[in-house]
């Protein structure tokens, strides 16, 4: 049995991440690491802006790959010059901020070839950025809450699995949170079948860089239809992908005024309405995107 001042810690953790994404469930997450002049992890987490940050990107693994972190100007993980982000992240969850680590981008090199594979990486995970033990921790010994899929290329084959192999180690301890990035059609090219196992706690779908499916000057519908899709599926919480500035995407940027007067007024009443999510940390501190619409979300 646990001892009552765990209990007690436990109790706060969890009231503070309620402060944090609101008291209707809307929050923000964004994603940091890919642009060097963005801030450091810790100022990220200061702002009190975010409920959720996707530290980005571990973007080669898998198929017999060994597995790299690239998180561009703000370390070198080769000189083992990341591991100083342990305190940043600690610092960041105690104010009730998730953390995960995600795994894929636009430009990474990555594949599962087989169920075997899928399970070696999850032992990868777990060991160097989760609950496990690793000489070798890019991160130090923090700690993550999760880990992200944001799964753009490649084969949609054992995504499933590997999130089923991650989620079994919530049965040692601390919860793995399971979070996905796909592409606003619907179902996802990649990660479709993955998210039908109803192990996903949050997804973030892209509303952007997909004309068919995203904000258009005037009109709703299209965003509007394609959401009412996401929303047929088995996870806890369905967010807005949205860019934080217009030069952040190729397509589907939505003014503020826009986002909070025409959006999501229309999507805010669906049960598993999570908030908004944003590209990224570096174009969000150009426009001020987030401040903009936080209260809204």
């Amino acid at each position: 049995m646990a001892s009552n001042s765990a209990i007690s810690q436990a109790f706060l953790l969890s009231l503070i991440s309620m402060l944090v994404v609101g008291t209707d469930g809307g929050g923000i997450a964004i994603y940091w690491g890919q642009n060097g002049n963005e801030g450091t992890l810790a100022q990220t987490c200061a702002t009190g802006k975010y409920a959720f940050v996707n530290i980005a990107f571990l973007p080669t693994f898998g198929n017999g790959q060994k597995p790299v972190i690239n998180l561009a100007g703000h370390c070198d993980p080769g000189s083992n010059g990341c591991t100083r982000l342990s305190s940043e992240i600690k610092s960041c969850q105690a104010k009730g901020i998730r953390l995960m680590l995600s795994i894929g981008g636009d430009l990474g090199t990555y594949s599962l070839s087989s169920p075997d594979d899928a399970r070696q990486v999850a032992d990868y995970l777990w060991n160097n950025f989760l609950g496990g033990q690793s000489s070798s921790r890019p991160l130090g010994d923090a700690v993550l809450d999760g880990i992200d899929f944001d799964i753009l290329h490649g084969t949609p084959q054992h995504w499933d699995e590997l999130a089923r192999y991650l989620s079994g180690y919530s049965k040692r301890g601390k919860k793995v949170y399971l979070t996905a990035a796909p592409q606003c059609p619907f179902p996802d090219a990649w990660m479709g079948g993955a998210l039908k196992t109803g192990l996903f706690d949050y997804v973030w779908v892209q509303f952007y860089n997909n004309p068919p499916c995203q904000y258009t000057s005037g009109s709703i519908d299209k965003l509007v239809s394609a959401w009412n899709q996401w929303n047929s599926i088995p996870a806890t919480k369905i967010f807005l992908g949205l860019p934080a500035a217009p030069n952040a995407a190729g397509s589907g940027f939505i003014p503020a005024a826009d986002l909070t007067s025409k959006v999501l007024p229309a999507i805010k009443g669906s049960a598993n309405y999570g908030g908004v999510m944003l590209w990224s940390k570096f174009y969000d501190d150009q426009t001020g995107y987030s401040s903009s619409i936080r209260s809204s979300v």
